[in-house]
């Protein structure tokens, strides 16, 4: 099969990734409806390939009844349309600036999930008073700062938050929460907790306080959770 047109500099290896990721990202983008996390054209999946710095990312405007593996579009780590038909999406800047700066994270994700949008309106993380939260997030769900979209701004908040945190999760203020992860089925699945942790901590507060846990049972659930569990 012939090579797309924005692909020709690269080799075999790479065009044969990109194809694979393309179908990974489309497949997952379909968890985020699945799972209430979006509305319309809202939100974003992305991986980075592990063959050449670009990474694959839904491209801009495009209900998720219509999305495809050719669909998706590819980019290199700032941002720059690499190869698809369609503009990348808005928040393309700030999954590339994530990538550039943390060279660990292999999957992007970003919602406007309810209940963690929510608490991202009021610019409050959501507090660790779940086993579930000590074990995924490692304690509490950060606040990010302001940023308007357009620049790699929410890239900067964004990384500026989850380097001081073991949270693959952090709720940009006023905006939504974005997830990271080894790859993007991890930043989807981070995306996926977080919403359930935000619905359920709101849900506690209305009956009343929630009650704290220790720092030290936090520690020892996520190191157990992390290295332990499942293997």
């Amino acid at each position: 099969m012939a090579q797309p047109t924005g692909l020709d500099g690269y080799g075999p290896e790479v065009v044969e990734e990109i194809a694979r990721v393309r179908q990974v990202v489309a497949d997952l983008h379909a968890e985020l409806p699945r799972w209430e996390l979006v509305v319309w054209t809202a939100g974003n999946v992305s991986q980075r390939l592990t063959t050449a710095g670009l990474f694959v990312i839904k491209p801009s405007g495009v209900t998720y009844d219509q999305l495809s593996a050719e669909s998706m579009v590819v980019c290199d780590l700032d941002g720059t349309l690499v190869d698809g038909d369609r503009s990348p999406s808005s928040d393309t800047a700030a999954h590339a600036y994530v990538y550039r700066n943390m060279p660990a994270v292999g999957g992007v994700v970003h919602t406007h999930s309810t209940y963690a949008t929510a608490w991202a309106a009021r610019g409050e993380p959501v507090p660790c008073v779940l086993t579930m939260m000590a074990d995924e997030f490692g304690g509490d769900v950060p606040i990010g700062p302001f940023a308007l979209i357009g620049d790699d701004s929410i890239g900067r908040g964004i990384v500026e938050t989850l380097r001081g945190s073991r949270s693959p999760a952090v709720l940009m203020r006023n905006h939504g929460p974005f997830t990271i992860g080894k790859d993007a089925k991890a930043a989807v699945k981070a995306a996926v907790m977080v919403e359930e942790v935000a619905r359920t901590v709101h849900i506690s507060r209305q009956l009343g306080e929630p009650l704290p846990i220790a720092q030290a049972d936090i520690d020892h659930l996520y190191d157990r959770y992390q290295n332990v569990y499942g293997r």
